[in-house]
Order: C-alpha cells, then sequence, then structure tokens
C-alpha cells in the first residue's frame, strides 16, 4: 500500500502537534480504562533539564553578573534546593532521572516514563538522548532531538531525530503509521544558522503543551514532557565555545568574548522559560501543572582562566572527576508547593522518578532506590514519609 506523508516534517516539529492531531480520533472514540476513574485530576509534569549549567550561573543561587529573572520567579514561588546532585555526566543524570537508581546508565521496562504512559500519562522527550536503545521504545510516546552526544554539540544542526506516532495517512485516509527517522531543519542546510536549537526546542516545549493541554478535547489526561536542553555546554570539548545568535545584552561588556556568549546564551534560556509561565498562565493551567528546573551536569573549567569570573569556585569541576557534582534544581507547583522556600534535604536524579508517580497517584516500582519528596514538596517535614495523600 502506498502512503502518503499526513504534515510537512519540519513545519510539524515546530508545532509538535502530529501526534496529538493523529490521536484525536482514538481520544473521542476510546474511554479511560476503568481504574482510573477514581483517580483526581491528575497534575502534568515538567522537568527541564540543561546540559552543564551549575547554580552559580543562576542569580537565585548568587550570580551577579547577569540576572536570570524568571528562573528567580521559579526560585521564589517554590523551592530552591542546594544540596540536589546527578550523576558525574549527562547521561548518567538522564538514566537516574528515569530509572530511580543512583548507580543506572540505562533505563528498562519500568522506568518513570513507561510507568506514566501505562497510568494514561502522554509522554514527551525533546532535546538530548544520550542512552542506549531509542527513546520511543523505553516509555516516550514522542520525541524530538539528538540521539547521541556527538551530534547534540551542534547548535546548528541541519537535522533532528523525530518519532511521531500516527503522522503518515494511507491514501484512502483510514489508516496511520508513525514517522521514525531524521528530520531536516533546511534554514541550516549547507552550514547555514538561520534555526538556533536551543531556541526551536523551547518552540517545540510550548507547542507540545499547546497541543496536549489537559482539557476536554484531550479528555483531560495529564502529560509528562522531559526538555533535555543540551545547552550552555561548549560545542566543543575542551574549548569556551558558546555559540549564540547574538551576544546582546552584554555586546558592550569588558569581558571576554566566550564570558559575553554564555550569559547571552543563559539569559536566553531565562527568557524561554518566561514565556513558558505566560503560556501555563493563558492556558490556566498554572497551578495544574509541577514544573522541575535543574542541571544535568557542572561546566567543565574554563579554558581561558579570565572567564573565572562568571561563576563561584565551588560551582567548578574537573572533567575527570568522579564525584556527582552539586547541581540547580527548583521546584515550582502553584497552590501545592509553598513559596519563597530554600532546602538543604540531599536528594538525587533517582529521587524524581517516585517523587513524580506519586504525584500522578502511580505506585513506585519497588526496585527504585530513591525516595518521594512529595512530602516536602507539599511544605511538610523533609524526613515524612511518602505515601501521604495528597
Amino acid at each position: 500500500m502506498k502512503f502518503k506523508r499526513f504534515f510537512i516534517l519540519f513545519g510539524a516539529f515546530l508545532t509538535f502537534s502530529t501526534a496529538a492531531h493523529a490521536d484525536l480520533a482514538s481520544i473521542f472514540t476510546n474511554t479511560a480504562p476503568a481504574a482510573h476513574t477514581a483517580i483526581p485530576r491528575r497534575t502534568s509534569i515538567i522537568f527541564i533539564q540543561c546540559h552543564d549549567l551549575a547554580p552559580g550561573d543562576l542569580s537565585c543561587y548568587g550570580q551577579t553578573n547577569y540576572q536570570t529573572p524568571n528562573l528567580d520567579r521559579l526560585a521564589r514561588n517554590g523551592i530552591r534546593f542546594t544540596h540536589y546532585s546527578g550523576g558525574v555526566e549527562s547521561p548518567a543524570t538522564t538514566a537516574m532521572l528515569l530509572s530511580g537508581k543512583a548507580s543506572a546508565v540505562a533505563v528498562d521496562e519500568s522506568n518513570l516514563a513507561q510507568q506514566l504512559g501505562q497510568s494514561g500519562y502522554r509522554t514527551s522527550l525533546i532535546g538530548e538522548w544520550g542512552l542506549p536503545g531509542k527513546p520511543w521504545l523505553q516509555g516516550f510516546d514522542e520525541f524530538a532531538g539528538f540521539l547521541d552526544d556527538a551530534a547534540a554539540r551542534n547548535y546548528y544542526a541541519d537535522h533532528v531525530w523525530r518519532y511521531a506516532p500516527g503522522s503518515i495517512l494511507s491514501q484512502d485516509g483510514k489508516h496511520r503509521s508513525a514517522y521514525e527517522g531524521q528530520e531536516m531543519i533546511y534554514a541550516n542546510m549547507d552550514g547555514k544558522k538561520g534555526q538556533y536549537i536551543p531556541d526551536l526546542f523551547m518552540k517545540a516545549m510550548q507547542n507540545f503543551i499547546r497541543e496536549n493541554q489537559p482539557d476536554f478535547f484531550n479528555h483531560y489526561r495529564p502529560f509528562f514532557l522531559l526538555l533535555n536542553l543540551s545547552a550552555p555546554r561548549s560545542a566543543a570539548i575542551g574549548k569556551d565555545d558558546f555559540p549564540v545568535p547574538t551576544d546582546a545584552p552584554f555586546t558592550g561588556e569588558n569581558w571576554p568574548q566566550a564570558a559575553k556568549n554564555r550569559a547571552a546564551l543563559i539569559t536566553r534560556l531565562d527568557d524561554g522559560i518566561g514565556q513558558l509561565l505566560e503560556q501555563l498562565n493563558k492556558l490556566k493551567m498554572t497551578n495544574d501543572v509541577a514544573i522541575f528546573f535543574s542541571s544535568s551536569s557542572a561546566p567543565e573549567k574554563f579554558a581561558n582562566t579570565n572567564m573565572n569570573f562568571m561563576l563561584p569556585k565551588h560551582d567548578f569541576r574537573d572533567a575527570k572527576t568522579t564525584v556527582p557534582p552539586t547541581l540547580p534544581m527548583l521546584a515550582y507547583w502553584p497552590g501545592t508547593i509553598p513559596t519563597n522556600q530554600v532546602s538543604d534535604k540531599a536528594w538525587t536524579a533517582a529521587d524524581f522518578a517516585p517523587t513524580a508517580l506519586e504525584i500522578g497517584y502511580v505506585k513506585p516500582n519497588p526496585h527504585f532506590a530513591g525516595h518521594s519528596l512529595l512530602p516536602l514538596l507539599k511544605g511538610g517535614s523533609p524526613d515524612q514519609p511518602a505515601g501521604s495523600k495528597h
């Protein structure tokens, strides 16, 4: 049977809506499993982690060379943690995040995305994968991003990998199949720099939320979105190379050019968080989504020591260290998380999986090594056991 493409690939990626549209038929014909009918309307979950972001990169952790007002807003209206850690490298942190295990190097059939998906959540990964296997075979309904570390370093890549279920329509209009493969970014073909990848992924996040908001048309189905940004790490190992479309508003600063670029890049990421918060407010989802913002890896030492003024000394680490770095962690959930908190509770990426599952009223995998922090998020004692009513 011959097939025709249901959408223009690049345009569909920008709207990140293909899967949502493809699912409309099933949404209107299928009913939720009986086991879910007694569960209250559940909270959507967004986890954003940046590659090579240190606590000192954010003004809410003490950065004074520039400001990150939107991330500061998350901290001011939620919890800022001072003792959160991940793996030594980014893939290990992602594995911990999904597996609930402190020594994870991969994910399996019992990971966070699969358990949330099986309980009724729509699951999506945007950005960097970096683990064995394919994300759409390990719990994610949709994927757009990079499968390997080398490709993820390219801030102006000319393609990303895309998995979009139900996005190819047969000629008779009766059948749909998934698209799996590369999606070209024509604005970056032949060495051109027309589309900045961090901006593209931020836009994809907003469009996924718009298409999958838990409303009547989506059967109030909650979602779990992991945005795994490859920024603000260096584009080249061992070099202070931080590509950005413009170094504004730091053009006039008497800093090394790489410092201007890195500050502008982080400011750009902060602007994306501001756009996210504005979108959630317009969609009236403010109290219906829990946002976690962190880093998957602390930055390596700068090649140019003249850039050391950018970060407090305790935020630097050597690439060969075996000590998991302290990472920024902000938790924001209006109406549930009390505002303006600073917590020195020590926890790791392995604790996120049981926390997210308890938020979604899903019993955590008994093999998880991590522990739910939901009681702490709700304003309880850091040592209060998980499983309390919410």
